[in-house]
């Protein structure tokens, strides 16, 4: 299988793992999202160099995902290419900020060390929390879910449709790909001297496909919004997660965990 079509496999497996059950599946979308967006704007006002308090805020994401039977090595396979753009992201910090903080044995930690490794967490960490959500919620109710919070109806459509016909693009440098190799067979890759001809030809062809796309759409009764598949009930076991879980994030926020149990275990 080449990488397209393990890509467009891919695809497809995030809408099967969407379409799922478990108790997760089954929470209101509504309710997942406010607590996804309030546990990542959590996580992201964690001080630099609070480390230790960032770290209990794992169990969210690790609890849900065995709560909803996806394994998290999955989770981290699918980012594997995000990833490490987060974690790239505080590498120059122990330069800037080579201020001594404390001391393990005799190696001396410095303020850029332990900003740079909070940094990463807040990514890893918002990261998986996003990634739960779309695992856990189809993309139509998840757009209703969006809209409900009236985030522009632009900017939502945008989204539903980038999701829905990336697989279309796919497709397209699959078949262009396909015809590159029967003309120059044993040749690996598409030559640099072929990729503006073929950067090209998939503009062009992305546009004809799209303008195909838009004039169904407008057949379809299309006035620059969709109407999105409704949202279930919310039930009274969505709103009490939701409220529970909002309860245990800003504790841990509010609360550090993990020094008070350090300092019990060193008692």
């Amino acid at each position: 299988m080449d990488r397209l079509s393990h890509a467009r496999s891919e695809l497809q497996e995030m809408d099967a793992l969407a379409a799922a059950d478990s108790p997760v599946h089954r929470l209101h979308p509504l309710c997942k999202l406010l607590l996804t967006m309030l546990y990542i704007v959590t996580v992201v006002s964690f001080p630099k160099y609070d480390f230790s308090g960032l770290v209990i805020m794992v169990l969210y994401p690790v609890l849900l995902f065995q709560a909803a039977g996806i394994p998290v090595g999955l989770c981290f396979y699918r980012l594997r290419i995000v990833l490490p753009l987060v974690c790239a992201v505080g590498l120059a910090n122990p330069f800037l900020d080579p201020t001594p903080l404390t001391r393990l044995g005799t190696m001396v930690i410095t303020g850029g060390v332990v900003s740079m490794a909070t940094l990463m967490l807040k990514g890893v960490f918002s990261l998986m929390a996003s990634f739960l959500l779309i695992a856990t919620t189809p993309i139509d109710t998840l757009c209703a879910a969006l809209r409900k919070i009236h985030i522009p109806g632009i900017l939502v459509t945008l989204l539903l449709l980038t999701y829905r016909y990336i697989g279309v693009m796919l497709e397209q440098v699959s078949v262009m790909t396909e015809a590159y190799r029967l003309r120059a067979p044993g040749q690996k890759g598409i030559h640099s001297s072929a990729w503006g001809s073929f950067l090209g030809q998939l503009l062009l062809r992305s546009m004809d496909r799209a303008e195909e796309l838009y004039h169904s759409m407008l057949l379809r009764g299309f006035q620059g919004e969709f109407y999105y598949a409704d949202m279930p009930n919310c039930r009274a076991s969505s709103v009490i997660f939701m409220l529970f879980g909002a309860a245990a994030v800003l504790f841990a926020r509010l609360v550090p965990v993990v020094s008070l149990l350090g300092s019990l275990f060193v008692r």
